[in-house]
């Protein structure tokens, strides 16, 4: 019996994707969460889910963020991106990031059908190979990689330093000391291997970490 995840805002397509998966495969549970908090509180309610559909676009999402965190919590649970985009570019980053598929919102049933089989049975799926999209960048799976090792606090500050928040503001958001921001500041640049604080701003640019709200 596989247990499916899904997260997305829109009810609609939720029960668009829960028909389809309940007749390719009639034995599976269905959990799903049309909110960033009740998603981070299903997958650590269910540790041994086997696939989590993801849309990056829910309201509170920024970038890869979602993915990341649900990646930090869960490292063995694979994610398939549903989007309404179909950017090589950005399928290719989501691979990057550590997602296991991605399929567009226009695909069609037997389309998903085919991808959701290939990554329960351990591989990667994205529409199309072109020798493009699917190569991973190893420079922005090395990023990902070391923005796993983060703390959530170091996570944070990271978002806020991308999104151009000063030391003394960051402590006043966090409520914690000044002296404590630059300590996680150190923390943040010492695993994401740059030397200052500007490094560390483009690192979070580059991953789309530059909405803290």
């Amino acid at each position: 019996m596989s247990l499916f995840l899904i997260a997305d805002d829109h009810p609609l397509y939720i029960e668009a994707l829960r028909g389809l998966i309940g007749r390719l495969f009639p034995n599976a549970v269905i959990r799903d969460a049309e909110q960033i908090g009740v998603l981070y509180a299903l997958v650590q309610a269910k540790p041994h889910a086997d696939l989590l559909l993801l849309d990056l676009n829910m309201p509170g999402a920024t970038g890869f963020d979602v993915l990341t965190r649900v990646l930090r919590m869960r490292p063995q649970l694979p994610v398939v991106i549903v989007s309404a985009h179909d950017d090589p570019l950005l399928m290719r980053r989501a691979i990057d990031h550590g997602a296991m598929g991605f399929i567009p919102k226009s695909a069609n049933a037997d389309t998903i059908g085919r991808a959701l089989r290939h990554v329960l049975n351990g591989g990667a799926w994205l529409p199309f190979d072109d020798g493009k999209a699917g190569r991973a960048c190893p420079e922005d799976r090395q990023l990902a990689a070391r923005l796993c090792e983060l703390t959530p606090q170091q996570y944070r500050v990271l978002r806020m330093v991308g999104a151009g928040l000063l030391n003394k503001q960051i402590a006043h958001e966090l409520n914690v000391a000044e002296a404590t921001v630059k300590t996680h500041m150190t923390a943040v640049m010492r695993k994401l291997c740059v030397s200052n604080r500007t490094q560390a701003v483009l690192i979070a640019k580059r991953l789309g970490l530059t909405d803290w709200a």
